[in-house]
């Protein structure tokens, strides 16, 4: 099995991964040729050919000899629990500092598929470590049928990890066609940006991301590893005045509480992107984070319902379903 060499950890590559992927839908779940096709975004040309290669190989015996075995079965378990469309999971490295980069190929991974079979027109990106490995890792590509569009607001000083550079960035690897939300990420007051996204520009801009077929995002927490918390939060509002008010992290720089739920907080209504209802109107959002800080923060996205997607490493992701669990508990019992 192909594997490469990482501080302190092997890491599985994207044909690893979707090897293993194959083998327990076909052989462990039953699932036919064409429903695994369909359901990692490939053709049934190469599933039976990884099929045919697992039994040649030794990869299938009794049991599945991978150490992505535990990955899978954790992948089937949110998708069944939170009714995602895909769940990817990669082991977790030793070095904390890896996680963004093996999140990044993984997502990179995922979307390079889709685009072979076709099926997007247009992506909306937003910004962070994540996403900035997302973009270095995709194939380059001739789509100058696909718009790249950023979904939200960015910082007024340049930094590599912001929506513009980013959106740019894929746009560049794809041969795409670019579009940007050219705004901050946060307006001075709610009245502000009223008069911000109600101008025919950002009506144009916005209309362009409720179209997009796939959004790409990360998720934020509320400690000080967080960009938005570093870097993008204003002058007048603080941490700590966040998390008094429920905050457990954001997702397009509005925060959520544990339930998932929007906070009751003015910023808020400052963030120039989409309010966050409006995802559930996107057929494909992926969700890219991963890091013990942000076990909370993940499993209030799963608890909302907003994405279709979910991409994390291994121990987070376990973490972050026992916490959803807990928090679905009483509202099960009453």
């Amino acid at each position: 099995m192909t594997q490469a060499k990482t501080a302190g950890a092997p890491v599985a590559l994207p044909d690893e991964q979707m090897q293993v992927r194959v083998v327990w839908l076909y052989f462990m779940e039953g699932r036919t040729q064409g429903e695994i096709a369909d359901a990692l975004s490939t053709n049934r040309l190469r599933v039976n050919k990884i099929i045919a290669e697992a039994r040649r190989s030794g990869l299938v015996t009794i049991t599945l000899n991978s150490r992505l075995t535990s990955c899978v079965e954790l992948e089937q378990t949110l998708v069944a629990e939170f009714s995602l469309s895909r769940a990817i999971i990669v082991p977790t490295p030793s070095d904390p500092d890896l996680i963004p980069v093996l999140l990044g190929q993984a997502t990179a991974d995922y979307i390079a598929q889709l685009l072979n079979n076709g099926k997007l027109s247009g992506i909306g990106v937003g910004w962070g470590a994540t996403l900035r490995e997302m973009v270095r890792h995709m194939p380059s590509m001739r789509r100058p049928d696909i718009c790249v569009n950023s979904v939200m607001g960015g910082l007024t000083h340049g930094i590599e990890i912001n929506t513009f550079d980013i959106a740019s960035d894929l746009a560049r690897h794809l041969n795409a066609q670019c579009a940007y939300l050219a705004a901050p990420i946060y307006a001075g007051s709610p009245e502000s940006k009223t008069a911000i996204v109600t101008q025919d520009v950002f009506q144009a801009a916005f209309r362009q991301i409720t179209s997009n077929d796939l959004v790409v995002l990360s998720i934020g927490d509320m400690t000080e590893r967080s960009l938005l918390m570093r870097y993008g939060l204003p002058q007048d509002v603080t941490i700590d005045e966040l998390v008094a008010t429920g905050a457990c992290g954001d997702v397009l720089a509005q925060f959520i509480d544990r339930n998932g739920t929007p906070i009751d907080h003015p910023l808020n209504l400052r963030a120039i992107a989409p309010p966050l209802e409006a995802l559930r109107k996107i057929p494909n959002v992926v969700f890219a984070s991963g890091g013990i800080n942000k076990v909370e923060v993940i499993a209030a996205v799963l608890l909302s319902g907003l994405g279709t997607v979910l991409v994390c490493d291994e121990d987070t992701a376990r973490a972050a379903l026992s916490v959803a669990a807990r928090a679905r508990s009483p509202a099960e019992l009453s």
